[in-house]
This record gives C-alpha cells, sequence and structure tokens, in this order.
C-alpha cells in the first residue's frame, strides 16, 4: 500500500468513526426534536394557530437553520477558509486569523441585525403576502408570531460562524448538540404554558431556545482563543474569499427559502392545517435523512477542502463516491420504511390530543411523496460541498435560482389543475430536488471530472435489492391486517418488524450482488466484534 492509500485509508477510518460519533449525536437531537413535535401537535394539533406559528417561522428559520444552521452557507464558508489557515488544530488561532474572525462577525452581527428590524417593521404586510389566501385573523396571528421571533435572525449569523470554527477544530459534537436545547425549552415552556390559545408562548419559547444555542456554544469558542475585536478590516484578501464564497451561497439558499414561501402561497388556498401537514411530514423525513447527510457531510466536508487545497482530485473523487455511496446504501431502506409505514408511524407519534386520524392522513400523504427525493437529495447536497471546496457558491445559486420558475410551474399544475392537493406540493419538491441534482452533477466538471460510473453501477444494485426487498416487507405488512390489539401496540410492532426484516433482507441481497459499501461495512462490523470478544 503507498503512502497516500495508506493516509487515506487512516482518513477514511476517522471520517467513518467521525460519522458515527456524529449519527449517535443528531438521533438523539432528532429524537428530542420529535418530542417537541409530539408535545406541540398535542397542544395545537393541525389548526389555524399551529399553521399561523409555522408561517412565521419559516422566515427566522432562515438565519438559523438554512444560512446559519449545520451545513449552511455561514457554517460551510467558515470552513472552507479557516481550515486552510490553521496549519495546527492543536494550537491558538493567530493573530490574523483572529482579526479576520472579527471581521467576519462584526459585518454578521450588523447585516442581521438590519435584517431582523426591517422584518420587525414589515412583519404584517411581509405576511400578508405570503399567506395570500388566508384569514385576516391567521395574518394577523403570524405577524405578531414573526415580530416575537425577529432576535432569532442575528443569533442564527453568529451561529453558524461558531459552527464552522467548531468543525474545523473537529469538535463535532456542540454543534449536532445544540438544536436540543432549543427543543427542551418549548417543550418546557409549552408543558408549562399548555393553555395558550395564540401560540405566542410557542414563539417566545422558540426565541429564547435559539439564545440559549447561542450560550451554549460561547465557552467553547472562548477557550479555542476566538474572540471579537469589532473592526472592518474589509480589504483582507481572505475576508474577501468569505465574501466571494458566502454571497452565492446565502443567495442560493435564500432561494431555497423562496421555494417555501411559494408552497405557502399554494398550500394557503388547501384544507386547515395542510401547511402544518407539510411541516410535520419535512420534519419526519429529515429525522433520517438529516442523520445520514449530517452525519457523512460534516466531517467530510473539511477533508474536501483540504484535498482541493492539495490539488488531490483523485482524492476527492474517491471520497466522493465513498461518501454517496453510502449516503444511497443507508437512503434505500428509509424509502421503502416511508412508503410502507409512515401511516402507522405518524399515527403512533402524533395522533392524539388535538392531533386527529384526518391530520393523521394529511401528514402522511405529504411524506410519501417527498420520500422519492431522498436519493436526489443527498446527492444534491453532497455535490454541492465539492463546489463550496473550490470556493464556488455561484453555481449552485445560480441553479438554485433556475428551480424557482420550475417550482412556481410544477406547483400550478399539481395543485391548481390536477387538484393534487397536499402530495402535489411535496411532489412538485421532490421534481426539483432531482432537477438541481442532476444540474450540478453535470456542471461539476468544469472543476473535476467525477467518476460517476462506479458510484451509479452500485446504485442500480442497490435498487434492484431495494425493490426486492419492498415486495418482502409489503407481504409482511400484510400479514398485520389479520392481528387484532390496541392501534398504538399494533403499530409498534408492525414498525419494530418490518423495520429489522428491512434492514436484513436489503444487506443480504447486497451482499449476495458483491455491493463494495454492504462488504465493506460488514467487513468493519465483523472486525468490531472479532476485536470486542477477543475472537480469533
Amino acid at each position: 500500500m503507498t503512502t497516500t492509500e495508506s493516509g487515506r485509508e487512516n482518513k477514511t477510518t476517522s471520517l467513518l468513526k467521525a460519522a458515527w460519533l456524529i449519527a449517535v449525536i443528531t438521533v438523539f437531537s432528532k429524537l428530542i426534536g420529535f418530542i417537541r413535535d409530539i408535545v406541540i401537535a398535542d397542544v395545537y394539533g393541525a389548526s389555524s394557530v399551529s399553521d399561523a406559528y409555522f408561517y412565521a417561522y419559516q422566515i427566522p428559520s432562515l438565519a438559523l437553520l438554512l444560512l446559519g444552521g449545520v451545513g449552511g452557507p455561514f457554517h460551510s464558508a467558515t470552513v472552507a477558509v479557516f481550515s486552510k489557515l490553521i496549519p495546527s488544530l492543536k494550537d491558538k488561532p493567530s493573530e490574523e486569523v483572529n482579526r479576520l474572525y472579527s471581521t467576519f462577525m462584526t459585518t454578521t452581527i450588523i447585516f442581521f441585525a438590519i435584517l431582523g428590524v426591517l422584518f420587525f417593521i414589515f412583519s404584517h404586510p411581509i405576511m400578508n403576502l405570503i399567506i395570500s389566501d388566508g384569514t385576516p385573523q391567521m395574518v394577523n396571528l403570524a405577524a405578531m408570531h414573526l415580530r416575537i421571533m425577529t432576535p432569532i435572525f442575528i443569533i442564527g449569523g453568529i451561529c453558524g460562524i461558531y459552527y464552522g470554527i467548531l468543525v474545523t477544530y473537529k469538535e463535532f459534537m456542540l454543534p449536532n448538540l445544540s438544536p436540543i436545547v432549543m427543543s427542551i425549552v418549548i417543550i418546557l415552556m409549552i408543558t408549562l404554558c399548555h393553555n395558550d390559545k395564540t401560540g405566542m408562548v410557542l414563539a417566545v419559547a422558540t426565541t429564547v431556545g435559539a439564545i440559549c444555542q447561542w450560550i451554549l456554544q460561547y465557552p467553547k469558542i472562548k477557550q479555542l482563543g476566538f474572540k471579537v475585536i469589532p473592526n472592518w478590516d474589509l480589504q483582507n484578501p481572505e475576508f474577501k474569499n468569505i465574501c466571494e464564497l458566502l454571497f452565492p451561497a446565502v443567495l442560493s439558499s435564500t432561494v431555497g427559502q423562496v421555494h417555501i414561501y411559494v408552497d405557502m402561497f399554494f398550500t394557503s388556498s388547501l384544507k386547515e392545517g395542510a401547511w402544518t401537514a407539510i411541516g410535520y411530514a419535512n420534519r419526519i423525513f429529515q429525522f433520517p435523512v438529516g442523520i445520514l447527510v449530517v452525519a457523512f457531510l460534516v466531517p467530510l466536508f473539511p477533508i474536501f477542502a483540504r484535498l482541493v487545497a492539495d490539488n488531490d482530485m483523485d482524492g476527492i473523487r474517491t471520497y466522493f463516491n465513498k461518501g454517496v455511496g453510502i449516503l444511497f446504501f443507508g437512503a434505500i431502506p428509509i424509502i421503502i420504511g416511508i412508503l410502507l409505514l409512515g401511516y402507522d408511524g405518524v399515527s403512533m407519534i402524533f395522533e392524539h390530543g388535538a392531533f386527529d386520524a384526518k391530520a393523521t392522513m394529511m401528514v402522511t400523504e405529504a411524506l410519501w411523496f417527498l420520500s422519492v427525493s431522498i436519493l436526489p437529495y443527498v446527492f444534491r447536497d453532497s455535490i454541492t460541498r465539492v463546489y463550496y471546496s473550490f470556493n464556488d457558491s455561484k453555481t449552485p445559486f445560480v441553479v438554485a435560482f433556475s428551480s424557482v420558475v420550475l417550482k412556481v410551474m410544477l406547483n400550478y399544475i399539481f395543485i391548481s389543475r390536477l387538484k393534487m392537493g397536499i402530495g402535489g406540493i411535496t411532489l412538485s419538491t421532490s421534481f426539483v430536488t432531482l432537477f438541481n441534482a442532476v444540474i450540478l452533477g453535470y456542471f461539476i466538471k468544469n472543476k473535476i471530472k467525477m467518476d460517476y460510473k462506479g458510484l451509479f453501477k452500485n446504485l442500480g444494485k442497490m435498487c434492484i435489492a431495494g425493490l426486492v426487498t419492498f415486495f418482502v416487507c409489503l407481504a409482511a405488512c400484510y400479514l398485520f391486517k389479520y392481528i387484532h390489539m390496541s392501534k398504538f401496540l399494533l403499530c409498534a410492532i408492525k414498525i419494530v418488524t418490518v423495520g429489522i426484516i428491512c434492514v436484513l433482507v436489503y444487506i443480504w441481497l447486497n451482499l449476495l450482488l458483491k455491493m463494495e459499501y454492504a462488504e465493506e461495512l460488514m467487513t468493519r462490523f465483523l472486525g468490531k466484534m472479532k476485536s470486542k470478544f477477543n475472537i480469533g
């Protein structure tokens, strides 16, 4: 084995260890998030109050989740630039690095503060534009929620930079634990004020939770040696590099949010609770998919950035194919699970209190059509990180911008013409995701010639295994029609049983097809077992 190959093997092992740690943390974070959603559903159901909150929250969430979240533009720009400026992760940052950090932080705070003030002042006309077919009461309520949550804008930008610094220093735990804080705050405040009829407590809890997220990150950032000394060194070449990467990425994420506003516009003409149902469907979708994407792409992104700096194109191709291949491998059983067990899962988790069977069907319908986007979703997010590693965020922005027209057209066809309802909204999202993935995958050739042949050959094998697994699991689901017991217990047993059958059959079929990711994962698993129990 050559030195380069040995280095790549060590990096792969390190990547898998980091991915495993992040996956465990993310699972815990998502579980707490599910409990939060259950509490919200129990108190508010799928109603005009919950619709008003979720309509309003989509705007500050742009800063907290899309722009400032893990994988967002501020996190990505920080990793892409700072990972190349910090030679040793054991040393405190140099004065030059700290000056760059201070400039970045100062400009970010000012920008988001101005943005927050504008949304506070114009909250009512903004919500009136978005909820075009909503009642005056809903618009007024959503505007009040938005005003309460405007401080989240400033916090989102700060946390995004914090996440980037922490990931650069391979501190993966804090960024992925951070969302738990907001969930816990929301759970506690709603539980203590469960008679809230306007959703104001929910909006206040969201803002307080975001503040707590910032407080959680700060001590570690200070310990690493980063401190903010307000300055305007805007001529710093590295700050210009950040801006060149950041602005198109921000615009790209903002365009992604425009897609959501388009959905909100069309959803407002549907039945009450439709937007809440789509929101819950997205949260369920993000539970397994978010774990996969965050677990692998967070530690993989700094590796991409360093490989680009070293001009190691073979390394980029190798890690991209391995990363995306493993994501594909995990995504297919998730699709099977959503299609066959989605209704049972939604019913078991949410159907109590103000959340009824009608709401369960609304969420499930949205989720079914959204599930088909998982494969293009993981590919799109992965290839976007390669663009960012080459300091190119313009191409993802142009592609995202061009898909806005497609989103409007598809929503019009599915909702206004074909009357598909909630499912039409999420189906159009799936088609747009596929469009973005294909275009980004094609134009990366301007940076690097990727080796897709091996990747999609393996995907073909996985799809064959997935199709057979689907019909085996469908037969297993059919047998549960003859079992009579309480609905909750039946759903729980069905999900666990069919889930286990799905995983075992899928892995077995992939091993028969000699699918390399399955073989590699099995080899590593058996190696761990032999080491743990001193076998052989």
